[in-house]
């Protein structure tokens, strides 16, 4: 495994989560349990399980709630939260580029902070040989919900958003990327430059990757296919987290 000393995470954890209401009604989405496990701590111990113990996190939703439970949970963690006071009214691009000060001249690992996912998810992109790559599940059915990347045929990402033809893609982009510090420097300007037009406050961050990509910054991909993840967005997605997540749990017990 590559060292981690140079590679920050970032999770972005500041919307309301509001398509899994009742249950984010009086609790951030990344504090809901799977078993006796919040989603951010299984995150956050992977993060750490991998190398990786600076992490940034941009908050709004309900921050004091994650601000205490890291706190608590994790008293020897590198922490920065930034918050995002316009969360109601903006997306994940909006909060990607509020952590530029933090990220400085690192390279980083962005998680969405509602993702569960394998651990090895997670130690296959930090060995990845590629500085930037997304990860993406090919084995996927795909609806107008996923984020859907299509590649060239040297393995380069060319589009990545819920607008992609599913026939034309390659698979699902599931929420975690790696980012070198180049291509983060770049990324950060993109951002700030987009932001600076109100119309694009509901963008999400995968619009400055096919900004970049359109002026030719190549952005790999990490195939994921076979390795247990699941984003959650509604009701349906949360009981798939326990299904998938559970049963793993009490297969290894057992």
């Amino acid at each position: 495994m590559k060292k981690t000393n140079n590679i920050k995470a970032i999770i972005l954890a500041a919307g309301v989560g509001s398509r899994i209401r009742p249950l984010t009604d009086n609790c951030p989405k990344s504090l809901l349990k799977i078993g006796d496990k919040t989603i951010l701590e299984m995150m956050v111990s992977h993060i750490q399980a991998c190398g990786i113990n600076e992490i940034v996190f941009v908050l709004g939703y309900l921050e004091h709630h994650i601000k205490d439970f890291v706190g608590q949970n994790f008293p020897d963690l590198n922490v920065h939260f930034i918050t995002n006071e316009h969360y109601a009214d903006t997306n994940t691009g909006y909060s990607l580029m509020l952590t530029e000060e933090a990220v400085k001249d690192s390279s980083f690992i962005k998680f969405d902070a509602d993702v569960v996912f394998d651990i090895e998810i997670l130690k296959n992109l930090i060995a990845s040989e590629h500085d930037t790559c997304l990860c993406v599940d090919k084995n996927i059915n795909l609806e107008a919900e996923e984020i859907k990347v299509i590649i060239d045929d040297k393995g380069h990402v060319i589009k990545a958003s819920k607008e992609v033809n599913p026939n034309k893609a390659v698979g699902e982009s599931i929420g975690i990327e790696k980012i070198s510090s180049e291509t983060a420097q770049l990324l950060f300007a993109e951002l700030k430059e987009m932001m600076k037009d109100k119309a694009n406050h509901q963008d999400y961050y995968e619009s400055g990757y096919e900004r970049l990509i359109a002026k030719n910054v190549i952005f790999n991909v990490l195939d994921i296919t076979g390795l247990k993840w699941t984003e959650i967005d509604t009701v349906e997605d949360f009981a798939t987290a326990e299904r998938i997540f559970l049963h793993s749990v009490t297969k290894t017990l057992g």
